[in-house]
């Protein structure tokens, strides 16, 4: 998908990753619980390249809902910072992997939340339909 697109889709992303978190969808068993605070946590290193003031404290599933709420009250600012880095062809920043194009960096964020909130999205119809349950590994029901 292109950046643009993934930039005007990521306040519909995030709501609809905040929606599910807040249902009653069991992700224990997905990777969102460790993954999600650190594209949040990087997300909010990448729009702080450009001089604002993103950043969330909680370590687990709250990073969501904080980093949200703290994008509905700076949401100009954000609009800007993405903006800005998206029209940046030379900004670099430096990673434990090495030196990244932070373009580069807030584009696949941006990706990471279209497709996360794809799977919540996806998760969360199944079992609106009573899905069947899901086995574990050693055949038994969860």
């Amino acid at each position: 998908m292109e950046a643009k697109a993934l930039y005007e889709l990521f306040e519909q992303n995030l709501n609809t990753i905040l929606e599910v978190l807040h249902s009653d969808v069991e992700i224990q068993r997905t990777p969102f619980q460790t993954s999600l605070p650190l594209e949040i946590k990087i997300l909010c290193t990448v729009l702080n390249t450009t001089g604002e003031n993103f950043g969330v404290q909680a370590d687990n599933l709250n990073a969501v809902s904080e980093f949200h709420d703290l994008y509905v009250h700076q949401k100009d600012h954000a609009s800007v910072a993405m903006q800005k880095i998206l029209n940046d062809k030379r900004s670099y920043m430096k990673t434990p992997e090495g030196t990244v194009l932070v373009k580069e960096l807030l584009i696949r964020r941006l990706e990471y939340f279209n497709e996360a909130a794809r799977v919540l999205n996806v998760m969360a119809t199944q079992k609106a339909l009573g899905s069947p349950l899901q086995y574990d590994y050693n055949g038994s029901k969860k």
